[in-house]
């Protein structure tokens, strides 16, 4: 387990699941949940693999799931990410999902799927955030379409009629800046970083990068500072490489082979049953867009930090 896991650290929720769970078992899933939610912003990779190291242990808590999902599409795992996306959708409803799940059938090269999706959204919906997420994956799979046309008039409606907070009008603003700038339009998309910028607060966004590309600008090179900080998490990305090698041959319970799409479907069932510029008009908003034995335990224990095979 990771060496400075603390279980006081775990929200309230997961606790209450793991609950679920032998003390042991439970322990150890909770530090790789604690690990994936730490790394997932600065090592995905590493997060991705602690994620999977709790799904395959417990692979069945809702927890587990998410953890599984969020890792995986931050590390590009989108078909693993996809699937258990569907699985979680399955099993609670709601339309919240709709724009990972369209993101990954998109990153997945399935652009069709991905706007069948995204007609999925109810029309009725009031959760402005939502919108705007579907509208902009919307965007770049018609941009992937070569309906770059449509992807702006899509960005244009929702910016000039000021659609959502200003952090959501600052991502309007930036996607539409990048497909003008992907269109060779410079200054046009000088113009629309800028005022993305201006709604950006926190600078959350990477549009100083994007300014000083588009203005020929080389900004400072932190590369070997950064290196130096992030020693100890590559430190624990080898070991979790070697702990992988050894426990090859570790029992691993049956929840954690891989589905397929029928077989998800009927898990999940049966968990289920168990448990443009800022002031022009234009119209309205388009409506878009898994126990092991006393010794597999013990082995584990013995073994450095975090574990495990990669998946996609």
């Amino acid at each position: 387990m990771p060496q400075d896991f603390v279980e006081s650290q775990l929200p309230a929720g997961v606790k209450a699941e793991l609950r679920g769970l032998p003390k042991e078992l439970a322990e150890i899933v909770g530090a790789h949940i604690w690990a994936a939610g730490r790394y997932v912003d600065v090592d995905p990779d590493l997060a991705f693999r602690h994620a999977e190291a709790a799904r395959r242990r417990a692979g069945r808590l809702p927890i587990v799931r998410e953890a599984a999902a969020e890792t995986a599409y931050a590390a590009g795992e989108f078909a693993v990410a996809l699937r258990e996306f569907r699985a979680i959708r399955r099993l609670s409803g709601g339309d919240e999902l709709i724009p990972v799940i369209a993101d990954c059938e998109r990153a997945l090269g399935r652009p069709r799927d991905a706007l069948e999706v995204l007609g999925e959204l109810s029309p009725t919906t009031k959760d402005v955030w939502l919108r705007i997420e579907c509208l902009l994956v919307e965007a770049g799979v018609r941009a992937d379409l070569g309906q770059r046309a449509e992807a702006k008039r899509l960005l244009q409606a929702a910016i000039s009629r000021r659609v959502g907070p200003p952090f959501g009008q600052a991502r309007l603003r930036y996607a539409y800046a990048n497909l003008l700038e992907e269109d060779g339009d410079l200054a046009g998309a000088r113009e629309w970083f800028t005022s993305a910028a201006a709604l950006d607060e926190n600078a959350e966004l990477d549009i100083s990068d994007r300014l000083a590309t588009l203005d020929g600008v080389v900004l400072p090179d932190f590369l070997d500072e950064d290196e130096d900080e992030d020693e100890p998490i590559a430190e624990e990305a080898d070991e979790a490489d070697e702990s992988t090698d050894a426990e090859a041959g570790e029992p691993i319970d049956d929840e954690g082979d891989e589905p397929t799409d029928d077989e998800a479907d009927e898990d999940d069932e049966s968990d289920v049953e168990a448990e443009a510029e800022p002031d022009d008009d234009a119209d309205g908003l388009p409506a878009d867009d898994d126990e092991h034995d006393e010794d597999a335990e013990r082995a584990f224990d013995a073994q450095a930090p975090d574990s495990d095979e990669e998946q996609h």
